[in-house]
């Protein structure tokens, strides 16, 4: 027989999820939609991503695939977590010189070699570090804040998922080959199970970086899947007001 992981479940209802290397048992009440930086300054034009150069081209179409999958998920009652990556508006979070973020930090780097955006990026309060309005969270989703690629990096989010019994995250969102694979590595050494939905996530990058990003994924620290076995799965669990 094929082998099935089974995390540990809370609920009395329950869906096999397709994915690699095998099929992952998903119980919505103790499972969460991850949403990794889904802001302006990713996926719109004109955005820090778009000014720095990047290809953002991919955007648009994650950001209709994530859509479905949250409707699903609030359908299902999985909680629906938001991170937004960013710094107040001093720029005292992103740490000075001495820190390496100060140094790789792309939204950092170009405001340094264009003064005329200097405090318009992932500043807090600024229409970069606002959410697509396309995916403005609803009454009942949870927003975390986060400083570095790594959304359990000194923030919230451990205790907000602990708190509600949450063992399994399923990861959307951009960058898949920086912010979402750090965050789903730290969530391996945090003993979360976590499946990453391929199309529902973009990449920084070439596309290499993003096949990379799966084959990690799929080999050492979690399962990969796509949007249309989690809609299919997930939504065929009693649907209640999402």
């Amino acid at each position: 027989m094929p082998v099935v992981v089974t995390p540990p479940l809370t609920g009395t209802a329950s869906v096999l999820l397709p994915a690699r290397p095998e099929p992952i048992r998903v119980d919505p009440s103790s499972s969460a939609v991850i949403v990794i930086d889904m802001q302006n300054a990713y996926a719109s034009p004109g955005g820090y991503v778009d000014l720095a150069g990047f290809d953002i081209g991919g955007a648009a179409g994650v950001i209709g695939r994530i859509a479905q999958v949250l409707d699903v998920a609030r359908g299902a009652g999985m909680p629906v977590v938001y991170l937004q990556n960013g710094w107040d508006a001093d720029y005292v979070e992103a740490g000075g010189p001495g820190s390496p973020n100060w140094h790789k930090s792309n939204a950092l780097k170009t405001m340094r070699a264009r003064p005329e955006l200097k405090g318009q990026l992932l500043a807090r309060g600024g229409w970069d570090y606002e959410l697509v309005d396309a995916l403005a969270p609803q009454r009942g989703d949870i927003r975390v804040h986060k400083t570095r690629y790594s959304a359990f990096f000194n923030s919230q989010l451990d205790s907000v998922l602990r708190a509600r019994g949450v063992r399994t995250l399923i990861f959307v969102g951009i960058a898949s080959n920086v912010c979402v694979e750090s965050t789903l590595r730290d969530a391996f050494h945090l003993e979360y199970f976590s499946v990453m939905l391929d199309d529902a996530t973009h990449h920084l990058g070439p596309d290499f970086v993003h096949q990379a990003t799966l084959y990690n994924v799929e080999k050492f620290f979690g399962w990969v899947s796509t949007v249309a076995d989690f809609c299919g799965s997930v939504g065929q669990l009693p649907q209640g007001d999402a």
